[in-house]
């Protein structure tokens, strides 16, 4: 009997020394694990830093006969609130970090977790129930058997001992944090060259590129973890704007921000509806998410890229009709700005200027500015000839190669544009004759000098922006046909 519970002493003995040692590791880790479990920040900080000591004081306290009763009643007592705390995250459908063994180990709580620390507690109540009497074997006595020799080299391994599960823990934290640290050099060459004119290359993008805000959000179906499909369209019957959320079960930004996105999700829940776009098994993103929330599983990031959204964690807000109401919020930083956003508003609506850094000041909400252009049979246009029906204002030239190539893709929308969906109307510079002979059936206005186009904040080709039957700017400025397309939720035909 005394044996046995010597053996217990020695396992929990083992299991709390590291996992003080891996907090030791990792305090700004520790007090952060704190926190995401609700503890008010002052608070937690000084958990935090107490934690370690306490698990190693209650550790060692273990291995000595006169202490071991008294450590196990310590010890039941924390696992008791480690057990405690993880089961009210899950039953909020939050999954912290536990943090269990600091530097070594961390995972999101889940039921492994909480059986794991159920296990250690009946471990340490079996100490208590055999009483102080019970524990008369000493897992420190020997070494006052041991000669100097034996002892000065006993230290000498313990020594080693310590050492080697430091730099296991540095080893440990460098292998954690080296993704993500590629991740981010990656984000900082794609910004630093943004405005390099060397190579063209299709398969990288800037971060924060997304479809333009107004455009039609494309439609998709993916199953819950539950393997239930969704449709977008049912999603939209919330009758509150979506804010998707495209996150990885194996993303460290994300874990490190899930604590923040629980409580805008219930500071924000009479605004908006939270979405996951995620990847992944089931089981992982239970682990991870919750399930108590709408989490959706793609398989090859089918959906994120039609979003244009590349990097996890990456945010971005969609209207009740389906259209696109921010841009892309990529990264931390950007996600707290979009939520800041969102909480001045009293209903969402964004109000996004519609140009870059060097143009003009137009707003989504805006009505059109006042002009006067010619048509290509010389008919006189202006803005409150185009009220009563939406029309895609597009920028366009034909010195452009690019405005060339969509001629054939212009072409096909017109043989398919139904009834109620936008007219489109080019602005353009040249020629009468010119433009004539592009064959097209949709209005062309001759824009001399793109003078009305620079004034609308058009300053590329091909560029547009949708506006409303009353004449209202609805969308920024799409940038590229692909974009151009995605205002009007057109496929073109490959």
């Amino acid at each position: 009997m005394e044996v046995g519970l010597l053996v217990v002493r020695l396992i929990l003995f083992a299991v709390f020394a590291v996992a003080g040692i891996g907090k030791l590791l990792d305090i700004k880790g520790a007090i952060k694990a704190t926190e995401n479990f609700g503890v008010p920040a002052n608070l937690a900080k000084i958990i935090g830093n107490a934690l370690p000591f306490l698990e190693l004081l209650l550790a060692f306290g273990l291995l000595f006969a006169t202490t071991a009763w008294f450590a196990a009643i310590g010890l039941t007592c924390l696992l008791a609130v480690f057990i405690g705390g993880m089961l009210n995250q899950m039953r909020l459908g939050n999954a912290p970090e536990c943090h269990c063994f600091g530097q070594f180990k961390s995972e999101p709580v889940s039921r492994k977790s909480v059986v794991r620390n159920v296990v250690f507690a009946v471990m340490s109540l079996s100490l208590i129930f055999a009483g102080g009497t019970g524990q008369q074997l000493s897992a420190v006595n020997w070494i006052g058997e041991l000669t100097a020799a034996e002892k000065m080299f006993g230290v000498f391994g313990l020594l080693i001992t310590v050492l080697s599960a430091v730099a296991i823990g540095f080893l440990s934290h460098i292998l954690a944090h080296q993704k993500q640290l590629a991740r981010q050099i990656e984000h900082l060459d794609f910004v630093s060259n943004e405005h390099n004119h060397g190579e063209h290359r299709d398969d990288v993008s800037h971060p924060a590129d997304g479809l333009p805000i107004g455009a039609a959000a494309p439609d998709f179906t993916l199953p819950d973890v539950t393997g239930k499909q969704i449709e977008f369209e049912h999603l939209l019957m919330q009758t509150k704007p979506l804010l998707f959320f495209y996150v990885s079960p194996t993303c460290e930004p994300c874990s490190a921000l899930l604590p923040e996105i629980n409580v805008w999700q219930t500071e924000l829940k009479d605004k908006c509806t939270f979405v996951f776009i995620s990847e992944g098994t089931p089981k992982d993103n239970i682990a991870k998410f919750g399930k108590d929330r709408v989490v959706l599983l793609q398989k090859d990031r089918e959906v994120s890229s039609a979003f244009s959204a590349k990097w996890t964690p990456t945010a971005f807000l969609v209207q009740t009709d389906g259209t696109i109401a921010s841009r892309l919020a990529a990264g931390d930083t950007a996600i707290r700005e979009l939520i800041d956003e969102l909480r001045l508003q009293k209903t969402i609506s964004f109000a996004t200027n519609t140009g870059g850094e060097n143009q003009a000041e137009i707003h989504i909400g805006e009505l059109l500015p006042q002009f006067s252009l010619k048509s290509l049979d010389g008919q006189t246009v202006e803005p409150h000839q185009l009220i009563g029906s939406k029309h895609l204002l597009t920028f366009f030239s034909l010195h452009c190669s690019f405005c060339k190539k969509m001629v054939d893709e212009i072409k096909d929308w017109e043989k398919v544009k139904g009834r109620d969906e936008p007219n489109l109307v080019l602005m353009s510079d040249g020629e009468i004759e010119a433009h004539k002979e592009l064959g097209l059936s949709s209005t062309i206005l001759i824009d001399k000098d793109n003078a009305i186009s620079n004034q609308l904040g058009m300053n590329g080709t091909p560029s547009a922006i949708l506006v409303d039957e009353h004449g209202r700017i609805v969308s920024e400025t799409a940038i590229g046909a692909d974009r151009i397309w995605s205002l009007i939720g057109f496929k073109k035909v490959k």
